[in-house]
């Protein structure tokens, strides 16, 4: 442990060093208040001893500046008997104890320091202790955070699964309800998917999948929620979107797969991959949350069954093949 000797008296300083010294401590002196606090700034000490009387700074004033500095730092404080009412004031302001000048035995001042040093150890250990608590605590909060995250999330995909949609769908309904606002829904599945997995095999098919999830959530807006609905099946609800900007969203989304270019993509009935759509709007649709999905549903297998790579709503005639 690094300890600092101060006094302006050279030979009172170089017993209490020497002593020290002989106790294993790495000693370094100062004749001053002004040098020490220069010596203990460049320095690590966690042990100062020092005069309270001393020309220039005092032995308080050094004691204020070492503690404002590093508040941890143990520092001892020597005294006459004539000056006992000084120490007390070092104490008050934060000093660990004091030594009193002459001192009656020599054994006196290695006592004292080894209290100081012990203290000083103590409080590095509880220091390190509160580190290691507050980076333990981080870590179980992100570890419950990812926990959490993961119990909403599809494991292949990374979208929200189906538990999480139904939940946020019917919360958005009901706020749509209470705040007069439109809300829709964008079901969609790919199309012939047991034809690609039976050609390219279900690894294929499930980075397929993962592409796909990619694509809906690189073009979905932040509130918009995006889920794996179960197998090939997807889900996108749009919260305070009208029924007219739903079927664009839908069309841009349909356009985007049927131009990206998945792995064996050629080998598909339609030459390329492509999805079909359904799109349900609250209210006009369904006043609830199981209604809406329902028409949605519906909807999806109205452009299943019109040719399949085509985006459906409510109260439209199915689009010609694109």
């Amino acid at each position: 442990m690094e300890l600092l000797v101060v006094d302006d008296e050279e030979t009172l300083r170089s017993v209490v060093s020497q002593v020290l010294s002989a106790d294993g401590f790495t000693v370094s002196e100062a004749a001053s208040g002004e040098e020490a606090l220069e010596a203990f700034r460049a320095g690590r000490h966690q042990l100062v001893i020092t005069d309270i009387r001393m020309s220039g700074m005092s032995g308080i004033e050094l004691l204020s500046e070492i503690k404002s500095h590093n508040p941890e730092t143990q520092v001892v404080i020597m005294t006459s008997h004539a000056s006992l009412d000084s120490a007390l004031t070092a104490l008050r302001a934060g000093a660990y104890d004091y030594l009193v000048k002459p001192f009656e035995s020599l054994d006196l001042i290695s006592a004292v320091a080894a209290r100081a040093a012990e203290k000083a150890r103590l409080v590095e250990q509880n220091r390190e202790l509160l580190e290691q608590l507050t980076r333990a605590n981080l870590e179980l909060k992100e570890a419950n955070l990812a926990l959490k995250e993961a119990a909403v999330r599809d494991g292949l995909t990374s979208l929200y699964n189906h538990r999480y949609f139904q939940e946020a769908l019917a919360q958005e309904v009901a706020r749509s309800k209470r705040f007069d606002k439109r809300c829709s829904l964008i079901f969609f599945d790919v199309d012939n998917f047991k034809h690609y997995n039976d050609t390219h095999g279900h690894p294929e098919g499930d980075r397929l999948l993962k592409g796909l999830a990619q694509i809906v959530m690189s073009h979905s807006r932040a509130c918009d929620v995006a889920a794996r609905y179960g197998g090939e099946e997807f889900v996108l609800l749009l919260p305070e979107t009208a029924r007219e900007g739903a079927v664009k969203a839908a069309e841009e989304m349909r356009a985007r797969v049927a131009d990206h270019p998945f792995a064996g993509r050629e080998t598909q009935p339609l030459g390329r991959v492509t999805v079909s759509v359904g799109v349900a709007s609250f209210p006009e649709d369904g006043c609830e949350a199981q209604a809406l999905l329902e028409c949605a549903d519906q909807l999806l297998y109205r452009a299943k069954n019109s040719g399949k790579n085509r985006v459906v709503a409510a109260g439209t005639t199915p689009p010609s093949p694109a």
